[in-house]
Parts: structure tokens; sequence; C-alpha cells
């Protein structure tokens, strides 16, 4: 490193002598102006700081981030190279599969396969497998665990595989958390360190996650967000990180919070205020005095939903509150010595009276934070709980549209009637239902999944302990659950069961339904397992609109349950009331959510706990002594994990019979140079996609639903659709993952007016058109060698970071997606594919342009060359027009014309391991 400001230094802590990169050296040396630099930016600096080499860092990159015009958008691209990567089992799995492909190609290009390993650390948690199946027993975690371990088996040897086959990696087995928690109560350091040279190096933690709510750790001041599987496999294999030097958005705290709110109450209102603002490839960081009322958790909470706000980053300076929580905790009390001389050391201690430089900011007064809802199908779209049943019944008449049988302007009197007032139209539909828990009435608004879950809000020892006093009131004053509501509590840390044991409303949130049903993502990400096949059936007999109600941070359409079409996210105590109540269609403020044992009726507010009785109940429940001994064999695994037997080998032998992990074909055929890159010509247009087409929409998780091209290949395989599992399950098997791109029940093609799935129109090469499930019509196209084209709307590919829902479009064929614009992930993980993301001019799309999806579609300028954002000429039919090519950086054209990030890594090892670099 050539360290040309100056900045390397040593200091003293304790009795160890570490070394660091001095920020205050730019200062000195009148570069920029770091004192006013966001935090955030100041991690950045420091990381261009330590990596000048002269080749992919060098001093202007450091200047730049340095003296950073906060009025101006700048386009300067430097190189990243974050501490560690994050990863959880539905993107950790493909990855791995990745890395043992590659060892199977570095070995047929010649070269040692054991030589390629994360050369970062990289931690794998598993916790996105576990489904609630059984629920509301004793019985139902041991229940869910055995069932995991059964459709699993094949993926946890694998990942057993992996972490004896693969130096540098470490995996948290399953039911032991959620890796967001796991990584906040445990993994993260703050303060990384690290041997070089004989000397003890100390530099900001920072990661790269394969999930999108990597940013939770952003509460504890450390630097990193969700990327793509691909791009997170590229940094473990030493890849610097392309990125543009990002705006900072200013986020003003001030005043504390009010009684009765809380920290999800808050979080919903700044993803509301944010999305407003517009922040999307933005870091947002927070400051005010408003920071100081705030615990850890809290902020862990705010920075956890960045992806639903739209922010790169949602970022919390280190401070006092930081330290406090790494020794409760249990982090080692040096460690926490270290962060804080580090930190106050090296200009990154959050000075309240700071005047920080912001290229824009807003303000929110905590005190006005009101209780609230977010749904019933965006996490953004905040609802006031004292208005939440008015919203509710305008939501119910805009879901069923003309099936309501009511005009809006019926609707919207009933809206503002109340509470039991006739509901027009349809909407006063009920079934009677019949199950083990009774005879009932099921109608529009029954909650019938109200879920504790979530890293989001279980990570919040506030929150939980407030449902748990709720729990203890409640079941004091004679209310149950009603009968047709799925409970669950899923928590992402063991330790949470330990202090709600300790203060003993572990045993009232169980009166009501709330057992444990596992440790891990459940109902937040479609693992909510099935409701009951009677209710299942009313809903669909008497087209129902039912609802969940859930602690967690996603709620679009179609991915919490299928039988489910309004989703509300909500604070745990919250989830508590409305499975009292059993209905979205209440006013809690004027109506009871039960009548007691003495006949009276019992309303929130008398069920509902004070600030003093959760802080009380904390103080006495919550210990460090409980993170230091759940943490203290965090990678040993219970019973069933030890009992796996581990595949030896430095490749892993595939099984050519498995439908779970199979070996990708990314690497297939690899040459040791790219071919060179062509236009698009005769393309056919796969669907015509609207706005908001999420993740969840492109590559689906939660079940595979029967008849579905994915079935269809299990069925052929001998699998019973008993054990289809999920798709997400499924991701180390591109056979299936292919099947399923673009499959979800709910997606929309306009190119098929009034219907719903996964389904386009094909065109044969005579011209003649049939209607088509997308996986088969693309691989009609692939035997007629047309290639493929998807046209999109405005924030494509919004929602959780799924690298397949870019593999997947690759392997259909799809050479390009138009849109209207791209959510920044997945914008970035179809390039690590190859598949070039198009952008529509300003006030363009598919349909002011007249496109219907029957065009052939030619894109030239391609093979003059890409560059970033070069001008490409799209030929559609008869129509002309230009499309902006999204490929942002240099590094990205790459990744491009070696037709993926992957590709490009690769043949990068095999050239530094044929001069004996690696």
């Amino acid at each position: 490193m050539t360290n040309s400001f100056g900045a390397k230094a040593q200091i003293t802590v304790g009795s160890n002598k570490v070394e660091l990169y001095r920020l205050d050296a730019l200062v000195k040396a009148k570069v920029g102006d770091v004192a006013t630099l966001p935090y955030s930016m100041r991690i950045l600096l420091e990381n261009l700081l330590r990596h000048e080499d002269g080749k992919t860092v060098n001093p202007v990159d450091v200047e730049a981030v340095a003296s950073w015009n906060p009025k101006q958008r700048v386009e300067h691209e430097v190189q990243l190279r974050p501490a560690r990567v994050l990863m959880q089992d539905f993107t950790g799995v493909p990855a791995v599969c990745d890395l043992a492909a590659m060892r199977d190609a570095f070995v047929k290009l010649g070269l040692p396969g054991r030589s390629i390993n994360p050369l970062k650390p990289a931690d794998l948690v598993i916790d996105h497998s576990v489904q609630i199946d059984e629920y509301g027993t004793p019985g139902a975690f041991r229940k869910n665990v055995d069932l995991e371990y059964a459709r699993n088996r094949e993926r946890y040897l694998f990942l057993r595989w992996g972490q004896q086959a693969l130096a540098n990696m470490k995996v948290v087995p399953p039911g032991t958390g959620i890796c967001h928690q796991v990584n906040l109560e445990y993994l993260a350091k703050v303060v990384f360190t690290e041997q070089v040279g004989g000397v003890t190096l100390a530099y900001p933690d920072s990661l790269v996650g394969t999930d999108s709510h990597t940013t939770m750790i952003n509460g504890l001041g450390v630097f990193g967000w969700g990327v793509g599987g691909i791009e997170a496999e590229a940094v473990m294999l030493g890849q610097p990180m392309a990125m543009l030097i990002p705006e900072v958005v200013g986020f003003e705290l001030t005043g504390q919070l009010p009684p009765g709110a809380t920290a999800t109450d808050l979080v919903l209102t700044v993803t509301q205020m944010l999305r407003k603002k517009g922040v999307v490839d933005k870091f947002v960081e927070f400051y005010g005095a408003g920071i100081g009322a705030l615990s850890l958790p809290d902020r862990a909470t705010i920075a956890n939903m960045a992806p639903e706000y739209g922010a790169t980053m949602g970022f919390f300076p280190v401070d006092d509150e930081t330290l406090a929580y790494l020794r409760f905790t249990g982090r080692p009390n040096d460690h926490v010595a270290l962060v804080e001389r580090y930190c106050k050391e090296n200009m990154l201690w959050h000075d309240p009276s700071a005047k920080l430089r912001f290229a824009d900011s807003l303000s929110l007064d905590l005190s006005t934070v009101e209780p609230s809802l977010a749904g019933p199908a965006r996490p953004q779209d905040r609802v006031p709980l004292k208005t939440s049943r008015r919203s509710w019944r305008r939501a119910v008449g805009g879901i069923l549209g003309e099936k309501s049988n009511a005009d809006a302007a019926a609707i919207e009197s009933w809206s503002n009637e109340g509470g039991h007032a006739a509901a027009p139209g349809t909407l006063s539909t009920t079934k009677t239902v019949t199950t083990d828990k009774g005879t009932f009435e099921l109608g529009h608004g029954s909650v019938v999944i109200a879920a504790i879950t979530s890293c989001t809000n279980t990570s919040n020892p506030s929150v939980l302990m407030a449902a748990g006093l709720l729990a203890r009131k409640a079941v004091a004053k004679g209310l149950t659950t009603k009968p047709w509501v799925k409970t669950s509590l899923a928590p992402g840390s063991q330790v949470v069961t330990d202090y709600l044991t300790e203060a003993g409303v572990m045993a009232d949130l169980e009166k009501l339904g709330f057992y444990l049903a596992g440790y891990g993502c459940t109902t937040c990400i479609g693992n909510s397992g099935p409701v009951h096949d009677a209710i299942a059936n009313a809903v669909k007999d008497g087209n129902l609109v039912v609802a969940s109600v859930l602690s967690g941070n996603r709620n679009f359409e179609g991915r919490v349950n299928p039988v489910v079409r309004a989703n509300y996210l909500a604070s745990p105590p919250l989830v508590v009331a409305y499975a009292l109540a059993g209905t979205m269609n209440i006013d809690t403020e004027t109506e009871a959510l039960g009548i007691g044992s003495d006949g009276k009726p019992v309303f929130l507010r008398d069920v509902w706990p004070t600030p003093a009785e959760v802080a009380e109940t904390m103080r006495k429940a919550i210990k460090r002594e409980q993170y230091e001994t759940r943490y203290a064999h965090v990678l040993d695994g219970d019973a069933d994990w030890r009992s796996l037997s581990v595949p030896p080998g430095d490749t892993f032998t595939w099984d050519e019979s498995s439908t779970y992990i199979r070996k990708p074909t990314f690497f297939d055929d690899l040459a040791p140079t790219p071919k060179p890159v062509t236009d698009i010509k005769g393309a056919r247009v796969l669907a015509v996609l609207g706005d908001s087409v999420t993740t969840d929409h492109i590559s689906p998780a939660g079940n595979i639903a029967k008849g579905s091209p994915a079935a269809r290949y299990l069925d052929a395989h001998g699998v019973k659709p008993a054990d289809y599992n999920q798709y997400g399950a499924r991701r180390g098997n591109h056979e299936v993952m292919v099947r399923g791109t673009f499959a979800n029940i709910r997606l929309k093609n306009l190119m098929l007016a009034g219907v719903e799935g996964g389904f386009t129109r094909y065109v044969s090469p005579a011209g003649a058109s049939e209607q088509l499930a997308i996986y088969d019509a693309a691989m009609k196209y692939a035997a007629d060698g047309v290639p493929l084209i998807v046209l999109a709307g405005d924030q494509y590919g919004t929602g959780s970071s799924r690298d397949w829902a870019a593999k997947g479009t690759l392997l259909l064929g799809v050479r390009a997606v138009i849109a209207k614009s791209f959510e920044r992930i997945h914008r970035s993980n179809l390039i690590g594919m190859g598949v070039i993301p198009l952008q529509f001019n300003p006030g363009e799309d598919a349909a002011s342009l007249g496109l219907t999806g029957d065009e052939v579609i030619s894109i030239e300028g391609i093979a003059s060359g890409i560059a970033p954002k070069k001008r490409l000429t799209v030929k559609a039919g008869t129509k002309t027009f230009t499309v902006t090519a999204r490929v942002d950086t240099p590094q990205e054209v790459e990744y491009v014309l070696h037709g993926g990030i992957l590709q490009y890594v690769l043949r990068q090892r095999a050239v530094a391991a044929k001069h004996g670099a690696v």
C-alpha cells in the first residue's frame, strides 16, 4: 500500500500496540473537509485510505470522498473492500454451489480446486428453512425442527461439506436464530482487527450480506448493506466492490417516543417519510438529539428497514449506547475498550454538536409518532391505528374491485360509519367453518395468521416484552385468541425465549397460542405454513379477503401465504391484540378486543402495558449471562446437526438424482477468454410487467404450487407433493429455480388480459400463438433459437435480494430487461449474470410507446462496445426508440463482457493461479 497521505499510524490500547489509518491525516494535509463529512462517508474514506495501492485505489479517489460536495451528484467510482460477508441459507446454498462448481472448473483448467476459497471471512446462518407447520402447541418447536431436517437433509449435508472444505467460512446451524439478529448480538465487531506483518491492524467493521436486511447492523455503527449472492461471492473471492460515491441524506431525530408508541411505530413512520422523500441508492444517516433517546435495538429496528424505505443504508454512528450494547450482549471488555479508543481516536465517535454536510435532510419529532400498522401490501403504506378500520374497509373494497358488487360511494360511506354498520354488496359475505377448535363465521378481514416473527422486531426486547405483558393482562382478564387465528412465535435469537421465560410472560403468550414455533425467518418470508384446510376452502369458496398481522418487514402481495390477500405489519403487542380481536374490521379505540371472564368488554387500552412496566420487567429479566451462554457454543449446533455425516473431499461429489443440490451450469464450457458481445436480434418479449414488480414475483419464495412447471419437474423425479418444500429450500437446484422464475401466482403479465400467474403468449416461427407457462414458452423459444426480452415498469425488482431472480432470468434465455427504473440490488444482480438492464427515457414506458409484447425486437449498439450508461437503439416492430444501458461503472462493463461477475472472477483467479499468485 502506498500511504500517500501519511495516514498509517500506531496507538496503544491497554497493553497492545494497534495500527490504524488516521482520518485526521487528511485534515492535516488539508484534503477535503473530514470534520463535516457524514460518519458513514468517513468509514468509506478510511476504507480507501487503507487500500490505496495505485491501481484500484488512487489518491484521487481519497480526495473525491474527502471533498464530497453534497450539492451535486458525484459520478466518481470507487472500489470498496468490505471486511466480511454475511449469508443466510436461502442465498448461501447457491453461493456454496457456485464455489463448488468453480472448484470443478478450476480442476478442469488443470488448477487445484482447493485454491478456490473465500478470501474474506464469511458467516452463513441457517435461518430461512424452518416453516410453521405445527403451531399453538407445546410440541410445535420440536415438530417443526424435525420437519426442517427431514426436508433439508441434503442441503444441510452440503453446507456441512462447505464448512469443512472451504477455508474462512463459518456456518451457524439451524435453530440458532436469524442471521441479522445473530450478527447484531454476536458476529459484528464494530471495529475489526487482523494480523498484518505481525502487527494488529484495526479498522471499521464492514460487510455485505446476501439479504436485504443486512442494514440492521447499521444501528450498531457497522457499515454494510445487502447485495445479491452473486456480488457477495465476488467479494468473498477478494474482488473489490465498485460503487459510485453515494449521496447521503440526513435524517434528524428530536424528542422522544410518547407512551403507547413503539419502535415498530417509529420505523413505519420513518419508512413512510423516506419513501415519500425518495432515497433509492442513497445513504441515510440519522443525527440529532433524538438519537440519545433511542436504545440500540430501537436503532437497529430503524436500520433494518432501509430496503423498505429504499436506502442503501440507514446509519447510526457509534456512541456510548453502542458500547453499552456490546458489553450487555457479552462482547469481551477489552474489545469494547478497543472500539471506544479507536472510534474516538479516528473521528468516528458521534458528536451530537457536529454540523455535518448532507445532500438533503428531513426531520422527525419522536413525540409525534403514533401507534401504527402498514398494509395491506406495502411496508411504506402506514396506517395510523386510530383509523385502521376505515383504512381496512377502503382496502378490501379496492382488492375486490368489481367483485365487491358495491359502488365507490357505498364503500366510502361504509368506511366512515361505525363498527357494526352493514357492509355493502359482497363485502358482507361470511362462511361457516368448522375445525378442531369449533364452528365459527369467517368473513372479509378475518385475521387468520398472527405471527411474532422477523429480525426487525424480535431483536428488540422492548416490543417483545410489551407483547408478553399485554398477553399477561389479557389472560388475567379471561381473553382468548379467536379460533381461526394461526398464532406463532419465531424469534431471531434463543436469548429471546430466555428472557421471556425469566420475566414469567412466556406462559401467558403460550396460553394465547403463541408457543415457540422455531428460531428463524418464518411468516415474514412466506414460511407461514398452511392454514387449516377448512379455512382455506372457505376463503376460496367465499372469495374472502382474509388478513395476516405480523411483526415483520415485508408484506408484499402473495408473500405471506397463498390464502391471504391482505398483510399488515405491526408491533408484537399489536400482533397479540389482533389475535384476540380476530379481525381487521375493528376500531381498537372504541370497540372491545373481547369479553372478559367478568362479562365486561376489554379494550386495547385495558391491556396495553405502560413504558415503566416494560422497562422494569426488562431490567429484571434480561441479563448479559443469557447472551454469553447462548453464544458460547453457537457453531456446535444441536444433536441433529452434529449427527450429519460430512461428505469428504476438496471437490463436492454431485448426486445426479438429487432434487435439492445440483451442479450449476454457469461455468460449463468456460473458455479462458470471453466471446465478443453481440447485438440482440430477432428477440421476443417474454413478459410485459407493470410497476413495483418485486423479486417475490420474479423468483417466488414460499410453497411450490401443484401443477406448476417446478411441481411437474419434481413429480417426474418421484417427489410427492407433500415433500415439494419451498422454492427457497431448493435454491441449490437450478432446474427447480428456473421453472419457478416468474411463476408467482399473483404475477400479472400484461400480454394476457385478465390472467394472473406465470403465463405468457408464445409465438411460433410460423406466427401461431398460444398461452403457456412462462418456463414452457421460454424453452420453446430456446429451441427456436430466439433470444428474449422483458419489459417492465417502475421500481422493477424491489424486495428481497434474491440472486435467483437474476439467475433464473438468464436461464430462461432473457438477454435484457427494459424497465422504467430498477431496484439497486436487482439491477446489480442482473449485471452479475450478464443480463443487461436497460432503462426507458424519462416519461416513456411500454404503454406510452404502444408496445404490446407481440413485437419482434432488436437492440443495437452492444456489439460496438458497452460503456457506462451508453445509449442503445431499440427497434420493436415498426417502432424505434432509445434506452440507457444501466451498466453504471467500468467494472460493471467488465462483468457484462465476461458474461457475468463469477466468470470474470474465475478467469482472474485462473490467471493468478498460473502465475503462482493463488
